[in-house]
């Protein structure tokens, strides 16, 4: 018996599995809403490219030095040792984000996340280099000529440097930027600074020149869990479907009532403004990063056909059917209340703050030792961390049983900043009074600034009684 033959159906007969995705061409737009996007941009740009070279007291104003284990925020040193801060400021970024997204949905996927805001720098570039949406579609769809040749190069080469600037940047905020600059130009960057300059600048380069909405769509994790914060009370960018359903181009003047058609004409300026290709008269959908050019789109449109503005708008679920919406509700407060509490705890923190740190950890050799035939000593290894900008003097004293005598160091501790020293100390009892364990204290106070000054228990060993 023959076996059946397989036979191999052709792409072009079957159809893809995947289709490449279309080129989104955002249309240019002006409104109130593109101007606050446009300067969150230049706002936070000039914040990232600019707060490297920023000086403060002596070093870089925002430095993680990760090698020297110092992180630099203006003022304040912080320390591996600080690591709660770290911790109170992620819980603080997640609690915001839920707290925004339940009041006005993704305002920051709009306005502050980075893809969008590299993206929309490298959009500008794209647009100067190579006209208007109609433009830079004949562009890409015509011939290779001379001009589109002289174009598409001029627009790579200053994605490339803007690439490259960005990538040498965010390797500034680990190593002194002046320093990476004169290694550069000096052809002296090591290998690893070298890589992350590079792999950065790429990943700029890639997200924000060709992945852009891809990035919003397949790659953030934010768009799919973020209906888990939205509710009918929370604002979003919606179309008004009672008041601009059934849909139909007209000529201005014309009473959309009476010709039986809603106040939208059908124009698609919405979707072609759109930086993710959505058409935002299908409702609520995942790829909307809230940007609010739709909003612009339409209301321009609804000036020039003399109809109210607000076809596309920020409003809630609850106020398109008729109701009243809720801004003080539970998700709300709860949100509310973390935010404050985590806040208060990591400004009291911050505050309350001591920048020393004294490490005690007995002499392992011997637990005690007899000197002067009737006391007892004890010697111990200390560790004193100076946290502050500044060198300080300290003094040790001790506390804790009767007859404790500090032997050395008696001369005031000299930490340089941002330093660790290692001190021995040396403790003495009488014999009478120093049999068994006896809980003491060490206390390291600074002599320039007597409210800087740390506790440190410890345990005193003599005989067995």
């Amino acid at each position: 018996m023959t076996p059946p033959r397989l036979r191999v159906v052709p792409v072009a007969e079957s159809g893809a599995f995947y289709a490449a995705a279309e080129k989104i061409y955002p249309r240019e737009i002006s409104g109130r809403f593109s101007r606050m996007r446009q300067g969150a941009v230049i706002a936070l740009l000039g914040l990232f490219y600019g707060m490297p070279w920023l000086d403060w007291q002596g070093h870089q104003a925002l430095l993680f030095d990760l090698p020297a284990r110092k992180f630099h925020i203006f003022s304040l040193t912080l320390w591996p040792q600080d690591f709660l801060y770290l911790a109170l400021l992620l819980i603080i970024a997640a609690l915001s984000l839920f707290f925004f997204t339940a009041l006005a949905g993704r305002l920051w996927c709009g306005y502050a996340c980075p893809q969008t805001v590299w993206t929309e720098l490298f959009v500008w570039i794209e647009q100067w280099t190579e006209g208007t949406r109609s433009r830079r579609m004949k562009l890409d769809r015509g011939p290779w000529t001379v001009e589109k040749v002289l174009r598409k190069s001029l627009k790579q080469l200053l994605w490339i440097a803007l690439a490259a600037w960005t990538g040498f940047t965010f390797v500034g905020y680990f190593t002194p930027i002046r320093t990476l600059g004169a290694a550069i130009t000096g052809l002296s960057l090591g290998p690893w600074s070298t890589f992350w300059v590079f792999l950065y600048g790429l990943a700029t380069y890639g997200n924000a020149g060709f992945l852009r909405e891809q990035v919003c769509k397949y790659m953030c994790p934010y768009a799919r869990f973020q209906s888990a914060m939205f509710d009918k009370d929370t604002l979003i960018i919606s179309y008004d479907e009672a008041r601009g359903e059934p849909r139909g181009p007209r000529r201005r003047g014309t009473d959309a009532r009476t010709a039986g058609l809603g106040d939208c004409i059908d124009c698609t300026l919405c979707v072609q403004v759109c930086p993710t290709g959505i058409d935002i008269r299908k409702g609520l959908q995942y790829e909307c990063i809230a940007c609010g050019e739709c909003i612009d789109a339409c209301d321009d449109v609804m000036d020039k056909m003399g109809s109210p503005r607000g076809l596309i708008r920020y409003t809630t679920e609850h106020a398109l059917h008729g109701k009243a919406t809720r801004v003080l509700r539970p998700r709300v407060l709860v949100y509310s209340a973390l935010l404050l509490l985590a806040g208060g705890v990591l400004l009291y923190s911050l505050f309350t703050r001591m920048p020393l740190i004294l490490d005690v950890i007995r002499d392992r050799n011997a637990l005690y030792r007899e000197v002067r035939g009737d006391r007892v000593e004890n010697i111990f290894a200390l560790k004193v961390i100076n946290l502050d900008d500044r060198p300080h003097s300290y003094l040790l004293s001790a506390e804790g049983m009767q007859g404790l005598e500090l032997i050395a160091p008696v001369a005031p501790i000299v930490v340089a900043a941002g330093s660790v020293s290692n001190i021995p100390a040396r403790l003495d009892a009488p014999t009478s009074r120093a049999a068994g364990v006896h809980h003491i204290a060490l206390s390291l106070t600074a002599v320039d600034a007597p409210g800087i000054h740390v506790h440190e228990k410890t345990r005193f060993i003599g005989p067995t009684p």
